[in-house]
């Protein structure tokens, strides 16, 4: 009986034994199957596997209404084994049984990349020449998506892909200047291209694979080792409709009048948001060979140039705000001041002393009448004016390269610098901060940062790196809109503007034409002009700010080269972003006492 029991007791040890060991086993599968089963897998593949990366896509660049200006797509290189090359395979191919070699081979993909089978088989013989026991031999890159997969579908075993981000531009030159471009490494460069990269930049992951013993992949030996992530989506200010009408103007109207540029820019006036950044020449970053190197940059933000008479209603606007002037103010201005000290300001023709308003000064171009006005005002007042209209300083795009101009301090002013200031000379400004000086003027004189770029979009569809829109109150909204009544009589035509009729039916518009010569850089100037028209419209509700500039013209060298382009470009904003016409009267200023 003791017997019987001892043995039962041996029996019941053993069993529990047994199961609290294959309960150790269970455990110890679960865990190595499943609780750890991908680290597990990971390191495995890490020691026995091949390693490469998975490419993060740079994200897009698009216009305000989606239209994609920009876009990463992918292409494909394919490396040969050439070790494994020279010997025949039997694949199937279309239902049907195929001996694969490496002359095949060649032939197949010659007929989808449209090179020469000695294409394929010359890296391949070569390599093979070096090293029979070779194992890498590029042989095709860069191909498409399309072309990816057809040579994918020869199922050659000793071939093998890598995949990289290239950079394409759909429109070509349509924004190009903006957009910028990458160098042959992917390396933003220039443009939004660069301000933006952090935006865009995609971040690489990376997986593993195995291969067998004739190099080929292990089918469901690919493990991704860490996820690859796209770049973010940038989402600029530019109307595409209109940047391409822009551009398709200057393209015509610069060769006509015989100019070496122009330029259009167009911003919205309660925002600040450029709506075209558009020149000529203008770069195709598809194809940058294609434009002269000076003319890859944006030029609206990296020119600087003496603006001429598109800067009087600055002047204007600071003698109203600070209460020396008045648009109804008088002034007798000769064709020729000379205030002593050397000092010579002139008008642009000869003519007998005029009884001019201040009104009739913006529209007879006066530089002696906005001499004597200007100066009514001290250098220092004056000088601190037009810092907070943003002369002398960038404009808040945070445009790459972007430069400030010249505004030096009133101290080191000469005699002729403190006439010369206040009628756009001797002061240098880009065709950005003008564009940003009058969208002040017509935003009730608040100015707003300009902006190229609504913001970051991420995956999630949210909207990250948004621009400031805060505004600054430079002068008071009564010497703003005095100064677009002002501005009202260029347009008109008659014996006093310095242009024929341009009004646009329906709209009051406000706007100052410029012409300045270029400097020759030893204080004197060359007979080369650079010529200007800004305005607003409409003036009893300012929507939007046109600014056109055009260098150096030889047919017509006055603003009336740049005038009827002017009329075009604001016609067709007032149309395309169906501005409502005027219902105020226009406010009819004397030019004359």
């Amino acid at each position: 009986m003791t017997t019987a029991k001892s043995h039962r007791r041996r029996t019941a040890l053993a069993v529990f034994v047994i199961m609290a060991l294959v309960a150790v086993f269970v455990v110890r599968l679960v865990d190595i199957q499943v609780v750890h089963a991908s680290t597990l897998e990971r390191q495995a593949a890490e020691r026995r596997g091949t390693t490469s990366v998975i490419s993060g896509s740079r994200g897009s660049i698009v216009a305000s209404d989606g239209t994609v200006l920009a876009r990463s797509v992918t292409r494909y290189n394919f490396i040969a084994t050439p070790k494994y090359a020279k010997k025949s395979y039997k694949q199937k191919l279309n239902g049907k049984d195929v001996t694969v070699t490496m002359e095949w081979a060649a032939a197949q993909i010659a007929a989808i990349t449209g090179q020469k089978p000695a294409d394929i088989t010359g890296p391949i013989e070569s390599a093979l020449a070096k090293n029979k026991d070779s194992q890498y031999a590029p042989v095709v890159s860069g191909v498409d998506a399309a072309e990816y997969q057809k040579i994918q579908a020869l199922n050659i075993p000793w071939l093998n892909s890598t995949s990289y981000q290239s950079r394409i531009y759909p429109d070509g030159a349509v924004a190009g200047n903006i957009l910028g471009f990458l160098n042959g490494e992917g390396t933003a460069q220039a443009g939004l291209e660069k301000e933006e990269n952090k935006c865009l930049t995609g971040h690489d992951g990376e997986e593993t694979y195995q291969t067998g013993e004739d190099g080929v992949t292990i089918p469901g030996s690919t493990v991704v080792q860490k996820a690859a992530k796209d770049g973010g989506e940038l989402v600029t200010t530019i109307d595409p409709d209109l940047q391409w009408f822009a551009q398709q103007e200057l393209a015509q109207i610069v060769p006509e009048l015989g100019a070496q540029f122009g330029m259009i820019s167009v911003a919205s006036v309660k925002d600040g948001k450029i709506k075209v950044a558009a020149q000529y020449p203008s770069a195709d970053p598809n194809n940058l060979d294609g434009t002269a190197t000076n003319y890859w940059g944006a030029m609206m933000f990296q020119n600087q140039y003496e603006p001429g008479s598109i800067f009087k209603p600055l002047t204007a606007a600071a003698l109203i705000d600070s209460g020396t002037a008045t648009p109804d103010s008088h002034v007798v201005a000769p064709d020729l001041l000379e205030p002593g000290n050397g000092v010579e300001v002139r008008d642009d023709e000869y003519h007998d002393p005029q009884n001019l308003t201040m009104t009739g000064v913006l529209t007879e171009s006066s530089n002696v009448g906005m001499s004597l006005l200007g100066t009514k005002m001290s250098d220092q007042k004056r000088y601190e004016y037009l810092k907070k209209f943003g002369i002398g300083s960038t404009t808040g795009t945070g445009f790459p390269g972007e430069i400030t101009g010249e505004l030096s301090s009133p101290s080191s002013w000469d005699a002729q610098t403190k006439y010369a200031t206040t009628f756009g000379q001797g002061v240098t400004t880009t065709s950005a901060q003008m564009l940003s000086a009058y969208q002040t003027l017509a935003n009730g004189g608040v100015r707003v940062p300009l902006t190229l770029v609504e913001g970051c979009k991420q995956a999630n569809g949210t909207m990250t790196d948004t621009p400031s829109t805060k505004g600054t109150r430079v002068v008071s909204s009564k010497a703003s809109k005095e100064v677009l009544n002002m501005l009202e009589n260029v347009l008109k035509g008659g014996p006093i503007s310095t242009l024929p009729n341009l009004q646009i039916p329906g709209y009051i518009v406000a706007a100052k034409t410029g012409t300045a010569q270029e400097p020759d850089g030893n204080g004197g100037y060359l007979p080369n002009y650079y010529v200007s028209v800004m305005g607003v419209a409409p003036v009893d509700d300012p929507q939007y700010v046109v600014s056109i500039n055009i260098g150096f013209p030889t047919t017509i060298t006055s603003s009336r080269a740049a005038g009827p382009l002017f009329k075009t470009m604001m016609s067709q904003v007032l149309k395309d972003f169906r501005v409502q016409p005027s219902t105020a009267a226009p406010a009819n200023y004397p030019d004359t006492y």
